[in-house]
Parts: C-alpha cells; sequence; structure tokens
C-alpha cells in the first residue's frame, strides 16, 4: 500500500513541478507511511525518507515499508534539511508552523527552494480505498449499537453530561476511542449546534434531544447524528423535525460521482429556506471522514467551484434546524460515494424516535 501512497504523491508533485516533497503532519505521515508515532516525517525525493527520534527506532522499523529510515541524532528538523538536495521542494504551509519554516530554511544547502505546496496528501486521502472504507464501516456499525442502546436506556431524568459520558464509556468498551466529545443537547440547548453536554438541568419529557457521536476504530472515524424525542412534542417541533428528515433524505438521494459540492448542500438548504427556516440552518451540509473525523471534501456553499464529488469519497450529510431558545433538530448519516451513487454507512432509523425514561 505504502508503494501505491508513494507513487500518486509523487505524482501530484511532480504535476506542481517540484523535486522532492516533505511531508510533517502526522495524520499525512500515518496516512503515507503507516507510522503511528508522534514524531515523524517523510520525504519524498529520489528516495522515499522517513525521518524519526531514537525513541521510535522499533516502531519505525516494524511500522514503516518502502522508505529509508534515519534516526535523527539531534533535532528533526537538521535530519531533515541534511537528506533535502537542491530543487524546488514543498512543504505543507498549512501545518508548518513559522518558527520551523525558519529553521528548516537556515539550515538547507544553497539550492533548495522551499514551496508552498499544502493540501497535496489531504486530495489523495479524501479518496477511500477498499481497506479504508472496511475500517470505516466497522466504526459505523459501531455508532449505530451505542444508538441502539441510547434508545433502549432512555434519556428522561438523566443529566445530558451523564449520557455524554456513558456514550464514550461504551464506545471504549467495545475497542475504540471517540471520534470527538459527544453531544448530547436537550431542548432549547439542541439549538446550540456544538453544545457541550451539561450536568443540569436533568433532560425533561416532551423534549427534542440531539444526540452527535462517532467512534474511531483501527485508526478511522465515523460521524453520526440522530434527534430523539422524550414525549409527546408540540407541533412545531414535530415540524421541524419531519422538514430536517425530509431534507436529508433528499440530499442523500443527490450524493453520486460527479456531483457538485455546492448543488448537493443547495438541495437541503432549499427545501430549508422555502420553509421558512433558512436563517436557521448556518453550517455546511457535510464534511468527508477517514483518519479524521473532519477533513476533505467539504459539501458546502464555501467549497471551491466547480468541486466535485469523487468514488471513494466519504462524506457526512447533517442538515439542520436552529431555534434559539426553543429546539435544535440536526439529523447525520455517513455516506460513501461509489461508481454508480451512495452507499449509507449508518443505519440507525431516522423515523421521530421516542427515548424516554
Amino acid at each position: 500500500m505504502s508503494a501505491e501512497r508513494i507513487e500518486a504523491l509523487a505524482a501530484l508533485a511532480r504535476e506542481r513541478e517540484l523535486d522532492a516533497l516533505l511531508v510533517t503532519n502526522l495524520v499525512n505521515v500515518r496516512w503515507l507511511t503507516g507510522f503511528s508515532g508522534t514524531n515523524g516525517a517523510a520525504v519524498l525525493g529520489a528516495e522515499p525518507i522517513f525521518v524519526t527520534d531514537f525513541r521510535y527506532t522499533e516502531h519505525a522499523a516494524e511500522q514503516v515499508d518502502g522508505f529509508e529510515i534515519v534516526i535523527a541524532k539531534r533535532e528533526m528538523v537538521e535530519a531533515v534539511a541534511e537528506r533535502l538536495a537542491a530543487g524546488r521542494v514543498g512543504f505543507d504551509d498549512a501545518h508548518v508552523t513559522v518558527k520551523a519554516h525558519t529553521r528548516l530554511g537556515e539550515l538547507v544547502e544553497d539550492g533548495v527552494e522551499l514551496v508552498p505546496a499544502a493540501g497535496l496528501v489531504e486530495r489523495l486521502r479524501a479518496v477511500k480505498d477498499a481497506a479504508e472504507l472496511d475500517a470505516i464501516r466497522a466504526a459505523a456499525a459501531l455508532a449505530d449499537e451505542i444508538y441502539a442502546g441510547l434508545r433502549e436506556r432512555g434519556l428522561v431524568g438523566r443529566s445530558e453530561l451523564e449520557v455524554a459520558r456513558e456514550i464514550e464509556a461504551e464506545i471504549r468498551a467495545r475497542g475504540a476511542e471517540p471520534s470527538f466529545p459527544p453531544i448530547v443537547a436537550a431542548g432549547a440547548h439542541g439549538a446550540l449546534p456544538h453544545a457541550e453536554p451539561r450536568s443540569e438541568p436533568a433532560i425533561g419529557t416532551g423534549e427534542l434531544v440531539v444526540v452527535d457521536l462517532g467512534a474511531k476504530l483501527d485508526d478511522y472515524c465515523s460521524d453520526c447524528t440522530r434527534t430523539f424525542a422524550t414525549g409527546e412534542l408540540s407541533a412545531e417541533a414535530t415540524a421541524v423535525y419531519e422538514l430536517v428528515r425530509t431534507a436529508q433524505e433528499r440530499s442523500l438521494e443527490a450524493v453520486k460521482p460527479g456531483a457538485v459540492l455546492r448543488e448537493v448542500d443547495a438541495v437541503a438548504r432549499k427545501l430549508i429556506d422555502e420553509a421558512g427556516h433558512g436563517d436557521h440552518f448556518g453550517h455546511g451540509l457535510g464534511h468527508g471522514v477517514g483518519l479524521e473525523v473532519h477533513e476533505e471534501p467539504r459539501v458546502a456553499q464555501s467549497a471551491e467551484e466547480g468541486a466535485t464529488l469523487d468514488a471513494g469519497n466519504v462524506v457526512t450529510v447533517e442538515p439542520g434546524v436552529y431555534l434559539s431558545g426553543e429546539l435544535g433538530v440536526r439529523i447525520e448519516d455517513l455516506v460513501v460515494v461509489t461508481d454508480t451513487g451512495n452507499e449509507v454507512l449508518t443505519h440507525f432509523p431516522k423515523e421521530l424516535i421516542v427515548a424516554g425514561a
């Protein structure tokens, strides 16, 4: 796998007329080399080189294949600089600090030109291979299990924080880690898209409760949101829920290879706007998921003009309506773009479910 990824990344570097590419962001290093430690860098030049420190000598030998392994004797940046030959060397300006860039510039030999080249690895990471998809499917299935348990145990009388901690414990009990801190937001608190769970008050009856959770399993993440009822709802709350559910299902139908990102986002946005809630849906429709829970591509009005979905992309589809001081509703599925359409990876029901006492 490393050989395929090395060649694909080298091809992108050549498109940018780069003689070498320096990869330092640890998530990108992990994807490219397999290295899971906390200090490593890769250089793609005439020969692929992986640089780490003494602590990870055996670690690198076990995990990294297809690279010459270099153990830094002093600073990592010194070891990297020593291996950069004259020419145009791309670096990730989105992640390299000004301090690190300055230091590297001081150390490289004459004739090395450091060229901003952010996003090349992320571009490749956005299209998942079969093994990555299997890992994400497993993480999504685990999230489905957590939701099923929540439905059985109920929500009324418990604090948001208690439920969130229980979610984290259940994920860990299944051999995974939360891919982000769970969101549990009841009633008016649900109007905050990224609400932090509270220790009080207790979740009451007749409320909507937004629950957003994900699991990280074998390095890959899932992300799923459901909104539960805790009893009979007002007509307004029910109408908002059904609006979001319709917008979400229509948006799913638009997810396919070649679909323009802005246009997929617009499917949900148009429905919500026509219902009078355009000002209450302020975030993008979705985002990529993989080694990170938020990565490329972004399904939003802010996406690059003309950018499209590709087969192998894994994205969320998560419209929401948030009425300040009243309620919030968000419904989110995790979806892989296939050659002919899409495969929804999260399967917990989206019909309004009552999770009472």
